[in-house]
């Protein structure tokens, strides 16, 4: 009796252990919201100095707004699903993963293509109400994503962050088109430069961090196919350049590129201390930990300030 007892204790662990994720988390997981929510950061800094800029009423403006967040979000989240489809081999592989829907059969493949599909559809369709441009730079990152990065580059060269930073940098550049034509300006280009260049320190830091499954996985990740000095010499160097773009930042605000400079100096000085003094994959852990809050830091604080002094403006 009472091992009887214990057996069916283990048996519902077991059952408790391989029980399937919430549908909610499955669609999470599918569609990468932790990537949209970022991603949506940095559209909305696009939007809000575009308002600043123009001295626009956001009430004038709430379709607009509310379209360029929709439609933004479902096109990221589209270019999520399809990569998931696409990279479902090769995230089996991976530790961090291989706990996917896509690879672990939680949902069918037809499905993600609906989802991404309809996504798409949609998004476009939202971003287009806000402004034909904003759908143009969509359909142009959601592009770039899936296939120059995720079919071509990713499996083949190291360069493949390069080119999936294009997608990743788009956007700022959206969240301004939403709301006005002029995507020269060049506090706007100064936003998408930093995003463009943030994402190779970033995306290094990870790939050291995950360095084993990268090279299971056969993914050429500089760390991985050039080593760890070429590495650090590459993460210089875009930090410097990432450095230089803050000063675009300038032409709107000198507070912004102020604020923005002192961010991406203190990541360059993290960089050379953390190479030196720590192991490689410590190094990376404090690179990828700043990455979050550079981003963070600097995008909301263009918020906040563009919302804040639009304000007072107007009033």
């Amino acid at each position: 009796m009472g091992s009887d007892t214990k057996r069916d204790q283990a048996s519902q662990d077991t059952a408790v252990t391989v029980s399937k994720p919430s549908i909610s988390k499955i669609l999470a997981m599918t569609v990468k919201t932790g990537i949209i929510k970022s991603n949506l950061i940095t559209m909305i800094a696009g939007l809000t100095l575009a308002l600043y800029k123009y001295e626009l009423n956001p009430l004038d403006k709430w379709l607009d707004i509310i379209c360029a967040i929709i439609g933004s979000a479902l096109v990221i989240a589209a270019a999520g699903a399809f990569n998931n489809i696409y990279d479902r081999d090769i995230d089996a592989i991976m530790n961090r993963t291989k706990k996917r829907p896509t690879v672990t059969g939680d949902i069918q493949i037809k499905y993600v293509w609906i989802i991404g599909i309809g996504s798409t559809i949609i998004g476009l369709l939202a971003l287009y109400i806000a402004t034909p441009l904003a759908a143009l730079l969509g359909l142009t990152g959601l592009f770039f994503y899936v296939f120059p990065y995720t079919i071509w580059t990713k499996r083949h060269t190291v360069y493949n962050t390069e080119v999936g930073s294009i997608s990743g940098a788009m956007p700022p550049l959206i969240g301004w088109a939403a709301i006005h034509p002029n995507i020269m300006h060049p506090a706007i280009l100064g936003l998408f430069v930093i995003s463009l260049i943030w994402q190779m320190p970033h995306f290094y830091a990870i790939s050291i961090r995950k360095y084993d499954d990268y090279r299971a996985a056969n993914v050429p990740m500089l760390p991985v196919a050039k080593g760890m000095k070429r590495t650090y010499i590459t993460t210089n160097i875009y930090l410097i350049l990432l450095t230089a773009s803050c000063l675009l930042l300038g032409t709107l605000s000198k507070g912004l590129m102020l604020v923005a400079l002192l961010l991406s100096i203190i990541w360059l000085v993290m960089n050379i201390y953390g190479y030196h003094k720590k192991e490689p994959k410590k190094w990376a852990t404090l690179l990828f930990v700043y990455s979050l809050l550079h981003m963070t830091i600097l995008f909301s604080t263009v918020i906040i300030y563009s919302i804040v002094d639009l304000f007072l403006k107007l009033h």
